[in-house]
């Protein structure tokens, strides 16, 4: 768990351990159990949202900042139309409009310009948003009371065959033994209201698709079965509330969000990366909560604050990658539970600890390598500890105060290939085996 106020710059706020240390004191040795995972904080943005007048508190204002009784809501329409027209009034209309020109090409006089209210002011735009989430919200809350209702109680339109309990067993069953699909049954939204608009059209003697009327049902069934009419016309925009497709993003239908797919990024053969924006990492000091967007200048802090050197510990010990995984990771640890992890003197405080390891040059001695070389310190001690990420593998460096004192490798000249295939061995072992054979 982490905290839900935002980290000051420089500052590390840990998370509530409280409850994340356990102790386990009287048997043997002491034992500390970390029981959830660490993180780091992050950075929070908060983000402004409508107040709700559900619960009886005043209602704020969309355009200003007064608060008015959610009881009174002419008075409240009244105060917005009032500050709405104020300030059309005090500011020129372009302001809020977009500005369309008819019959530019022809002479002044004939020119008129039409104001439309759009989303090109920022903060109508936000407005739109912030009602759009609501919607939203309350659409999935619809939907939700739907899964869980288990009074639906309806006949098939085609069979009169009844069904009860989840709105989806009707469905299924229309699809399956009608080939009359209106869609999977998660998508669907108001399904009442939305059954109850096909049954009228039914009982119209209304086709579904084509929505022609026909003078009884006999005909309306030979009809739809006929023409494969049995399904319902998707570019009739009055189905678009049942489906929460059309809810999803603002001033776009299912036809515009379904289009938006990615098949623009296998067009090209070669991946443009240009517009890559890498967020910058930002890692933590082992020993206090100083951050840095850069590895070198964590180590530098490290190495000049508390006098501890990473790279000085990995040549000296020769230690391999996931021994300097495991190495950090104790540190991170031991530091954590407030232990030092050369003498293991526990503390009150992690600035006590940190006093201890400069006042007794600890902070550059480790214990016995079978001590911290362990399996369970291959597991981060912080998920996100970005100091992690930046470990390189000696095994990748060149081992050795010469490395050009090794053995030469010198290639085969390989200039008269007519001479190596008559002299190679490969044709004494050829002929050999052919005789043997």
């Amino acid at each position: 768990k982490t905290s839900n106020r935002p980290a000051k710059q420089g500052q590390l706020k840990p998370a509530d351990h409280s409850l994340s240390c356990f102790s386990q004191q009287g048997v043997g040795a002491k034992q500390d159990c970390i029981l959830e995972p660490l993180c780091f904080p992050e950075h929070l943005c908060g983000s402004a949202s409508l107040t709700s007048s559900s619960d009886g508190h005043p209602v704020t204002c969309a355009l200003c900042s007064d608060s008015l009784p959610a009881s009174v809501k002419e008075q409240l329409l009244k105060h917005m139309v009032f500050v709405t027209y104020k300030r059309f009034t005090e500011q020129p209309i372009t302001d809020f409009c977009s500005v369309i020109k008819t019959n530019s090409e022809g002479p002044v006089e004939q020119q008129e310009h039409y104001f439309l209210l759009c989303d090109a002011l920022p903060e109508d735009r936000i407005l739109r948003e912030q009602l759009q989430q609501r919607r939203l919200e309350e659409v999935l809350d619809q939907q939700q009371k739907e899964r869980d209702d288990t009074t639906f109680h309806h006949a098939c339109m085609f069979c009169n065959e009844e069904f009860n309990g989840n709105r989806s067993s009707l469905l299924n069953h229309m699809a399956k033994e009608h080939s009359f699909s209106i869609g999977l049954p998660d998508n669907i939204v108001y399904c009442n209201k939305f059954l109850h608009t096909l049954e009228w059209k039914l009982e119209n003697m209304q086709c579904l698709y084509c929505e022609k009327t026909f003078r009884d049902k006999t005909t309306l069934k030979d009809h739809m079965r006929k023409k494969q009419h049995r399904r319902i016309n998707a570019r009739n925009h009055d189905y678009d509330r049942f489906y929460v497709i059309n809810y999803l993003e603002l001033g776009k239908t299912w036809e515009e969000v379904q289009s938006e797919d990615d098949r623009e990024l296998f067009e090209d053969e070669d991946d443009d990366w240009s517009d890559w924006q890498a967020h910058p990492v930002c890692a933590v000091c082992l020993f206090c909560e100083q951050q840095a967007e850069t590895m070198e200048k964590i180590y530098t802090h490290m190495e000049e604050t508390h006098g501890f050197d990473l790279h000085k510990l990995k040549t000296d010990l020769s230690l391999k990658f996931y021994q300097q995984v495991k190495l950090v990771n104790y540190i991170r640890r031991e530091l954590h539970q407030c232990r030092c992890y050369c003498c293991q003197e526990r503390f009150e405080t992690k600035e006590e600890l940190v006093q201890h390891l400069g006042n007794t040059g600890h902070v550059m001695q480790l214990p016995e390598v079978s001590h911290w070389d362990q399996p369970q310190y291959y597991f981060p001690t912080y998920e996100n500890d970005a100091l992690l990420t930046a470990l390189s593998d000696s095994e990748s460096e060149p081992e050795g105060p010469n490395p050009s004192s090794e053995v030469p490798i010198i290639a085969e000249d390989i200039s008269n290939l007519k001479v190596i295939k008559q002299t190679s061995v490969l044709n004494k072992l050829l002929k050999d085996r052919g005789g043997s054979n």
